[in-house]
């Protein structure tokens, strides 16, 4: 193999496995560090740069980074990384004066955002301070889109979303609540130099063709309409026996707010194996704790209804069967029909995007499934001066997905109005500084703790099942924050080896607890994997290979693997290993 070229910044960021998996690549080991040292306003502003709503996302992240986390291949459980995110946005302080004030100077652009949730609010951030005019329109009576209107508040309190959006507003955005637009066509014609779509996917499945589904119209409910209605305080109540149907986050959303509206008997009912649900382990277990039924493997025949009332819904039980490829398929058990009871069903099958306020003779591009055309890196359409991002570029996603997409998107409008290649973007910010403070003393705690992941504690079901906007999780205190945040193995202070130093005396491949260290003869990858003391399986992450050295060997360096611990630098007699703190820091609109 080639020497690895460490001077690529995408070599290190892959290696900080959180970070690369999170769609906005927020520098996680960083700010955890900051929160273990009680710096709680510098952990937020690292947080707000990338994903914009630390307090939100604390809350209610995906989660993509924690799969990725290295602690989950030494211990069953990865860092609890989005509530310490949440750690900092509860305990921040005043961060107000930390970010852009206004008023800006303009720069003579005019920008129209439509939608007003998480990937509009992430361009108007972005954009703003750069002397954008921005206008976002919204038909709901304050920002934060789907944030608003789908996330139950005992998962995300109102007063943590208003703040959050606040910021961005605060900024000089200007506002059109309550106002739909019907045209785009008609906003174009208002002279903006550049218009953003971020309404979302709006439109949530239905069985319309299922038997029953006209007459007992009055009792079945589309769950993200639903959701919406309950958080506007248009439905304060719901049967005693529901039915949700679906097994993603929304379904999970809509039966824990149905046991909060009176549902007594509230059941899930899903096609696919338990296992196999969309929804967060986190949110069918919290789901299950409130006392939610899930039934798996039954999919719909009918809704049941008598005296023109609906009274439940008809199910076949299926079990999966899968061919050698791992498709699968959803075979009848022979067993009988089931009836379950059900005074109101939830629909919460899927989400689609829905525009009909954008004419066709724009030359806006669609495809054959009614979605825009847009470029996947630039998220402009075939209307150059219009662009996408959030869930009404690509379908269905989540908030941290709809930010990344903002921040992306706001790089280009700023490209496209200064007449500039979309396609020549910025480079990303970053950083690589020794952490050296002494022989055998680094500037973090290197020490890899042995603590089991620690448990987020919530309030009294009795009480939160009383009120649907009674917060669930009370988030992590400072001292078992500290705990959890020692847990985390700071995957962004890399090994950096300098062969020039190297004199082959192989204490660092004897002291290395994990044997990912290896002087070998070079090979192809394939052969050379082969050829480490432990073998390096796993291709999806790379090694770091030397220049060859004295004797013609390399140095090989499974980064799978590594802990980060700094033993090998420690124990290096001439200092040809070095641990170096890697800052990765995606570049925003302006950046040179």
């Amino acid at each position: 193999m080639n020497p690895t070229n460490t001077s690529d910044p995408e070599y290190y960021h892959k290696v900080v496995d959180c970070q690369y998996a999170c769609p906005a690549h927020t520098p996680v080991p960083e700010y955890i560090r900051l929160i273990a040292a009680e710096k709680y306003t510098e952990a937020y502003m690292i947080n707000w740069e990338s994903n914009v709503f630390p307090g939100v996302l604390g809350r209610t992240c995906d989660r993509p980074c924690e799969p990725a986390c290295r602690r989950g291949r030494v211990e069953e459980e990865p860092v609890a990384i989005c509530r310490l995110k949440r750690v900092a946005a509860d305990n921040k302080g005043d961060v107000k004066a930390h970010m852009p004030q206004g008023p800006f100077l303009p720069n003579g652009k005019k920008i129209a955002l439509i939608g007003g949730g998480p990937a509009s609010l992430t361009v108007a951030r972005d954009l703003a301070p750069l002397g954008y005019e921005i206008h976002l329109f919204d038909e709901q009576i304050k920002g934060g889109g789907m944030m608003r209107s789908q996330i139950p508040a005992f998962r995300l309190p109102e007063t943590v979303l208003n703040e959050e959006v606040n910021y961005i507003l605060d900024m000089g955005i200007h506002t059109h609540f309550k106002t739909y637009v019907s045209s785009l066509k008609e906003v174009l014609g208002k002279g903006y130099d550049a218009v953003f779509v971020g309404t979302g996917a709006p439109r949530g499945r239905d069985l319309s063709n299922l038997p029953g589904r006209k007459e007992g119209a009055a009792n079945i409910h589309i769950g993200i309409e639903w959701l919406a209605n309950v958080a506007f305080e248009h439905i304060h109540s719901v049967g005693k026996k529901v039915i949700v149907l679906g097994g993603g986050n929304t379904a999970m959303d809509c039966c824990r707010t149905s046991r909060r509206l009176g549902g007594e008997q509230v059941k899930v009912v899903v096609r696919s194996p338990f296992k196999e649900m969309k929804a967060s382990p986190w949110e069918k277990e919290d789901a299950m704790h409130e006392d939610v039924q899930i039934f798996e493997n039954h999919v719909p025949l009918s809704f049941e209804v008598q005296h023109g009332k609906l009274i439940g819904m008809k199910f076949e039980k299926v079990h999966p069967v899968y061919d050698s490829s791992g498709k699968r398929q959803l075979l009848p058990t022979g067993e009988p029909d089931v009836f379950i009871e059900a005074d109101d069903v939830l629909v919460a099958i899927g989400q689609e995007n829905s525009f009909p306020w954008i004419e066709r003779d724009l030359g806006l591009e669609f495809d054959k499934w009614a979605m825009p055309v847009v470029n996947q890196a630039t998220y402009q359409s075939t209307l150059p001066n219009v662009f996408f991002g959030g869930d009404a570029a690509f379908g269905p996603k989540n908030v941290i997905t709809a930010v990344a997409h903002g921040h992306q998107a706001a790089v280009s409008i700023d490209l496209y109005c200064q007449g500039k290649d979309l396609t020549n973007r910025p480079s990303p910010l970053t950083n690589l500084i020794s952490q050296k403070m002494g022989i055998h003393e680094w500037s973090y705690d290197s020490f890899v703790a042995a603590d089991q992941r620690f448990v987020v504690p919530q309030a009294e079901k009795t009480e939160t099942l009383r009120d649907r906007r009674k917060e669930v999780e009370l988030g992590f205190d400072k001292l078992t924050a500290f705990k959890e945040a020692q847990r985390c193995l700071n995957c962004d202070v890399q090994t950096v080896f300098t062969e020039n130093r190297c004199i082959e005396c192989d204490a660092c491949m004897d002291v290395c607890p994990t044997s990912c260290i290896t002087f070998t003869p070079n090979a192809e990858e394939p052969d050379l994997r082969m050829q480490l003391l432990v073998p390096a399986e796993n291709t999806t992450q790379d090694l770091l290979v030397s220049a060859p050295l004295a004797t013609g060997r390399v140095m090989v360096k499974d980064e799978d693997v590594c802990l980060h611990c700094g033993l090998c630098a420690e124990r290096c007699p001439t200092s040809a290993w070095d641990m170096q703190k890697y800052f990765y820091s995606v570049a925003k609109a302006g950046c040179k």
